[in-house]
């Protein structure tokens, strides 16, 4: 990839601002692979992007529909080349209405870029006028060929790279975001990063090194995972190396995290957490189980320590932020922050025991310490109930 590739325009109608919109919410907060001109959503229209997810103005539009985004990126000079899905619902399914706004914009002669499990290049109507126009269109979750795939052989050991996962407790939590922004502070404070997307918003995004994990062949899950981090590793020999989680442990429907645990062999881990809910996202009566059985099951499962604790401040108040926050460093013992109201400067002084000021990567887990878990793993006895009074 060259960036950017193009001007986009972002498909999210009905969703943005939801966290079935959270790819678009990912692309107006970042992206190397495009300059991104507006957003459709006519529910949200005539405000600014950034501002209608709750973060600064981004001089993006959220606009009508696909004829005001063209006529928008007209007055502005600046020729829209791609139409981005934007969405990310339940199961990965592009909407009927949908279909007819990519339809449009293959009329309009805009590349189609999607991440959705519904194959664009397969749909016969689709893949017909793409051709006819002389556009492309890019699934980015499709899956490579199974014989380009690779299997876990071990070389993850060769890595030398500090490798920090950040691990949710549920889904949309803001896993990706977070971890982009300790992305940057650990860039800003001169160590070499390289981060490692696992999912389709990474990949529009223009994150370098990843792969799309709900979409692999279960068998080479792992040792996708593996080679993607060891690429990094040999190409670019980072003192750190960041690995975006997906879903949760026990989501029950995007159970998430053991794949990154056991194959990329993270040395410590960050936990994005929602307080602000109650329920896995999108499965009402699916409680989600308590944020302390959740660091317990990853320290469990990877011996290795949960060093912070980062947070989504959806549904949530300052006044009431504060008060959770205070809670939850009470409870766990581990430092604690807002990412997008404070920054990351809890995590980053978590992370400071463990990097080195060189230049090149040259950290060496201890030897001569095993691995000490939180003061919160060390009070509790594991279990995997939702609550004690369940």
């Amino acid at each position: 990839m060259k960036p950017p590739e193009g001007n986009a325009i972002v498909y999210c109608e009905g969703a943005f601002g939801t966290t079935n919109g959270k790819t678009a919410h990912g692309l107006v907060r970042r992206s190397a692979r495009y300059r991104i001109l507006s957003v459709i959503d006519s529910h949200l229209a005539g405000r600014d992007a950034g501002e209608a997810v709750g973060g600064d103005h981004a001089g993006i539009p959220v606009v009508e529909d696909l004829s005001e985004a063209l006529l928008k990126a007209r007055l502005e000079g600046a020729r829209a080349s791609h139409f981005v899905i934007g969405l990310a619902p339940d199961g990965g399914r592009l909407p009927a209405s949908g279909r007819q706004s990519v339809l449009a914009a293959i009329r309009a002669r805009l590349n189609v870029d999607s991440g959705l499990h519904d194959f664009l290049s397969e749909d016969a109507e689709i893949a017909a006028a793409a051709a006819e126009r002389g556009v492309e269109i890019r699934d980015v979750r499709k899956p490579p060929p199974v014989a380009s795939l690779h299997f876990f052989n071990g070389r993850i050991e060769e890595v030398r790279s500090l490798k920090v996962a950040l691990l949710g407790t549920d889904s949309a939590t803001g896993k990706r975001t977070t971890a982009w922004m300790i992305h940057d502070a650990l860039a800003a404070g001169s160590h070499s990063v390289e981060f490692i997307g696992t999912g389709q918003t990474a990949w529009l995004q223009g994150a370098r090194y990843g792969i799309i994990l709900d979409s692999l062949v279960n068998d080479f899950v792992a040792g996708e995972i593996e080679h993607a981090v060891w690429k990094a590793w040999t190409e670019q020999h980072p003192d750190v190396i960041l690995l975006e989680g997906q879903g949760s442990l026990m989501n029950p429907a995007y159970p998430g995290g053991f794949e990154l645990l056991a194959a990329a062999r993270p040395d410590v881990v960050v936990l994005q957490h929602a307080p602000g809910r109650d329920e896995y996202d999108g499965f009402p009566g699916h409680l989600i189980h308590p944020l302390e059985t959740q660091v317990e099951a990853i320290e469990l499962i990877s011996g290795k320590p949960v060093i912070a604790i980062t947070l989504s401040d959806e549904r949530l108040t300052a006044h009431a932020g504060a008060s959770v926050k205070k809670s939850i460093e009470q409870r766990t013992g581990l430092p604690v922050c807002f990412p997008l109201r404070e920054g990351c400067g809890a995590v980053m002084e978590a992370l400071r025991p463990y990097l080195t000021s060189k230049e090149t990567a040259s950290w060496t887990p201890p030897k001569s310490a095993p691995h000490k878990p939180s003061r919160l793993a060390r009070k509790m006895p594991f279990r995997l109930s939702r609550s004690s009074t369940d």
